[in-house]
Formats: C-alpha cells, sequence, structure tokens
C-alpha cells in the first residue's frame, strides 16, 4: 500500500518505491474532468436529538468554548493505520455517522450571549484542481472515495462547518476553554490544560449520556437485532466449525460478516470461547480447536453506522443439546439473570442487578455441594465465596461505548438510581476451571454466561436482544431449526 505522506499536515516523503511524478503529469492530472455536481444532501434524523444534547451541555458550560477533537488515525504497522473510529464524545455531541466522519475532525461548542454556535472543522474534498486528489493518501478521493464536502456536511447535520485549515487561527482567540484531551497532539497543544477542569467535562459527558433518547434507543434496538442475526449466522457454521483447526476462528468470520454488512464494525473483539476457554472472561485470541460435545460461549455485538452497539452474550451446546452438567450450570446462570432482569425498574440502584444475580449464583453454588458455609454467609461481603465461580459485574451501562458512560463516578454509577431510558446490560455467569476440584469431573471446564441488553422503561424493563433465545430448552429449539434449515 503506498503512503507518500506521512500526516495530515500535507508533508510528503519521497520513499525509495514511490514513483515520481513529473510537472507534465501534474498538469495532465488537473484536465479532462467531468463538471463536479453536488449532490443535495437531506438533514439526517439526528439533527433534532444533538441540538437537545448540545442545548444541555451548554447550560452547564455557559462562556466556555467545549472543544471535542474525533481523533486521528492510529498506526497499525509501519505507515498503514487502523480503520478510523471516532471518539464517542464527538460521535454524541455531532451525530456525525461513521461513513460521513473525517479522521482529524475537530468540533467546537463557541461561547455566545446566552448559549453556544457549533462549529465543525474537517478536511475538505479533494478537488481535481488540487494535486491532493490522487497524491493524498488518507485525504485524496483516488485513495479514499468521495466524501461529503464542507457545504453538503453543513446540509446534512446542522452544523457551521469549516475548513480544518482554519482551526489554529479559530483558536489562536484564547477564551476559557475545556477539551477532550489526548485525542488529537495538535489540538491539546493549542489549548492551555486545566486537569480538574478536564476531568468534570468528561465526568459531565458521561452522565448526559446515561439517558438515552429515542433516536439512541431505536439504534440500540437495531444494533440488538443485527447482532442476533449475526448469532445466528455463527450457528449456521458450528459444523464447519467443529471439522477445522481453530474452528472458533471460523465461528467469529461468521458474525464479522454481519457486523459489516448490518453496520460499522464489530463494537468490540468479539469473545468466541469453546470448552473450558468459556473460563476465561476476556478470550479474544479465538484460535482453539471447536469440539462436538463443547459448550461455546460467544460474547459479541454490531455497532452500527451510528456507533451505538449491542452486547449480547449466549452459550451454545456445538450438538444442540446441553449435557446434564451443562444443563445444571446453564440453569444456574438462567435463574440468575433472570432475578437480575426482574431487578431493572426505576427507583431501583444500579448495584441490586448484580445483588439480585449473585443471590441465585450463590444458591446454585450451594446447591452443587461446593460453597463451604450457608448462602446467607457467603452472601455477607466479608465472605463471598460464591464469587470464585462469577468475580465480574452483572451489568453495566450500553451505547456508544460498550461500557458506556465510563468516566461517572461510583456514587453516579453503582450507587446511583436507575431512571427510565437508561440502557444496560445483565450478565452474570457460572465459571467451573478445569483444575477445581471442589467439582467432579464431568463439570470442570465449564463456563456459562448470558448477557442481554435491557432498556429501562416507566414500568420496568424491555429486553432489546430477545430475539435470542435464553431459556436452555429454547436454545435447544432455536439450534435445531438452524441446524435443519
Amino acid at each position: 500500500m503506498d503512503n507518500p505522506i506521512n500526516d495530515s499536515e500535507k508533508i510528503f516523503v519521497k520513499r525509495n518505491h514511490d514513483i515520481d511524478s513529473s510537472g507534465s503529469f501534474s498538469y495532465f492530472m488537473k484536465t479532462g474532468w467531468a463538471a463536479d455536481e453536488e449532490e443535495i444532501i437531506s438533514v439526517h434524523p439526528v439533527t433534532a436529538y444533538t441540538k437537545m444534547r448540545r442545548d444541555k451541555l451548554s447550560k452547564k458550560y455557559l462562556g466556555k468554548r467545549l472543544i471535542f477533537p474525533a481523533g486521528c488515525l492510529k498506526v497499525r504497522s509501519n505507515d498503514t493505520d487502523y480503520p478510523f473510529r471516532a471518539h464517542s464524545a464527538f460521535a454524541w455531541i455531532t451525530g456525525v455517522i461513521a461513513t460521513d466522519t473525517v479522521p482529524d475532525s475537530v468540533f467546537i461548542m463557541e461561547p455566545t450571549g446566552n448559549g453556544h454556535e457549533p462549529y465543525l472543522f474537517v478536511h475538505p474534498r479533494s478537488s481535481r484542481e488540487s494535486d491532493q486528489f490522487y497524491k493524498n493518501t488518507r485525504y485524496g478521493e483516488f485513495w479514499i472515495g468521495k466524501r461529503l464536502s464542507l457545504n453538503q456536511t453543513q446540509s446534512k447535520y446542522q452544523i457551521n462547518v469549516r475548513d480544518i485549515e482554519k482551526i489554529e487561527s479559530f483558536l489562536a482567540n484564547k477564551i476559557d476553554s475545556v477539551i477532550i484531551r489526548g485525542q488529537d497532539l495538535k489540538i491539546d497543544q493549542l489549548v492551555d490544560g486545566n486537569a480538574e477542569l478536564e476531568a468534570e467535562f468528561l465526568n459531565t459527558n458521561s452522565i448526559l449520556r446515561m439517558i438515552k433518547d429515542e433516536y439512541e434507543i431505536d439504534q440500540m434496538q437495531q444494533a440488538a437485532d443485527a447482532t442476533a442475526r449475526g448469532f445466528a449466522d455463527m450457528v449456521r457454521v458450528f459444523p464447519a466449525a467443529t471439522s477445522k483447526p481453530r474452528g472458533e476462528r471460523v465461528i467469529e468470520s461468521a458474525f464479522y460478516g454481519r457486523a459489516r454488512i448490518e453496520g460499522n464494525e464489530n463494537g468490540y473483539s468479539p469473545i468466541v470461547a469453546a470448552g473450558s476457554h468459556a473460563c476465561i472472561l476476556h478470550w479474544i485470541k479465538n484460535d482453539g480447536d471447536v469440539l462436538p460435545e463443547d459448550l461455546v460461549l460467544i460474547d459479541a455485538g454490531v455497532e452500527l453506522d451510528s456507533n451505538y452497539t449491542a452486547d449480547i452474550t449466549r452459550t451454545f451446546p456445538v450438538s444442540g443439546r446441553f449435557s446434564k452438567a451443562q444443563r445444571d450450570i446453564y440453569m444456574i446462570v438462567y435463574r440468575a439473570q433472570s432475578a437480575g432482569i426482574a431487578a431493572v425498574k426505576p427507583g431501583a440502584k444500579f448495584k441490586d442487578i448484580h445483588n439480585a444475580c449473585m443471590q441465585e449464583i450463590a444458591k446454585g453454588a450451594h446447591e452443587l455441594g461446593v460453597l463451604p458455609v450457608s448462602v446467607e454467609d457467603s452472601l455477607k461481603e466479608e465472605n463471598g465465596f460464591h464469587r470464585r465461580w462469577q468475580f465480574h459485574s452483572s451489568s453495566h451501562h450500553l451505547g456508544l461505548d460498550v461500557h458506556d458512560c465510563a468516566h461517572a463516578r461510583k456514587e453516579q454509577y453503582m450507587d446511583a438510581v436507575i431512571e427510565p431510558g437508561m440502557i444496560l446490560t445483565v450478565e452474570p455467569g457460572f465459571y467451573i476451571q478445569v483444575d477445581d476440584t471442589l467439582f467432579s469431573q464431568e463439570y470442570r471446564g465449564i463456563g456459562v454466561r448470558i448477557e442481554d441488553n435491557v432498556l429501562v422503561t416507566r414500568s420496568g424493563a424491555k429486553v432489546l436482544s430477545n430475539a435470542l433465545p435464553r431459556h436452555p430448552d429454547e436454545v435447544e429449539v432455536f439450534l435445531k431449526n438452524i441446524f435443519n434449515s
């Protein structure tokens, strides 16, 4: 892959494998092109919601300039970059979808007398009048395709759009500013730092994102539905996965196809964990074999073009039917998750979800005869012996990030009251390591997690991911129908 420039500043670096461009060639490349008629772009439906989001933020920071860098391309290897994904705060405040986002863009809320005026600074299209369209591998349209013009972007997202080359002079007018720092070194250097204010700014953005608006809820439902179809795609390749080395990757690849067809990307690195790999919580190597007698734990989510992601986990018997030992463990987790979902209701505390799940995990461990004390004693904070088989949290916020609103403080998150509009996961698990001698041999190496995405409503909870079955009997029917289709 050629790359004759090394950054967004259009600094050309001659390398021994680059091809010379003569003056005659450069002139020739600027001639003979058809007139570029700019397509009229309609307003994106997100704009009604981004205006409300900005109004909420504006009221909290009157008189301050608010700066949201989208972020920059990141090097994967030498002169090749990872696919670009904008910072979530930028995506939330602008609404710009993934396919329209340009690396190095910066969104600014400029203070006015009684609020803020929105400005988006982006790299303009590389027209045929310049040589950038064929020389610039990061922004030239011969390399990356045609992008929205400044006018089209302004029409679509209802924001004042300017050339990124003007941002330095714009920021030269020094006023009180706060920035999402660490996303764009060049912009960081143009803005005076205030660590305390910047931390508080991140916190405020997290808190505002906890309650989803109608647009966000719709996107999350679409993400969950697309993810459910991706899970069906993965089940269809179970037979192929058992017949090839590193069958976990056969399964993973099937999901990636769905993520790219219906969305932008995977929302995070999928976990495809067959057999005892299911007991490794963040197993993302996905290089293990898949055996017919295995359970396979799959944790995956489609991220839409809007950057909203689902986060769903299912544990399937590869053969289509659970063994007795597998079903025993699965039912413990099923009961725990059902209790956790029932705990999702306005007025409850976020930590109530985890506590409800863990009561069932403790009961299950006691029924299996592995708790050294009673269920009541194990549930005491100073004991927690049941946590040997589930030591992660049973819930988290979900949205633009798979672990959304991460800059909220403990009292704003774990100890906070659940409100309508929040979208949360409920995801208990039970993991028995292969060397856990408290269990007899048939249980060792079994790992189960069930995770769903839940919208808090005025009356309780709505499971957005209920297109995928949870009960083991329904799971077996689901698998059978796919295998026989």
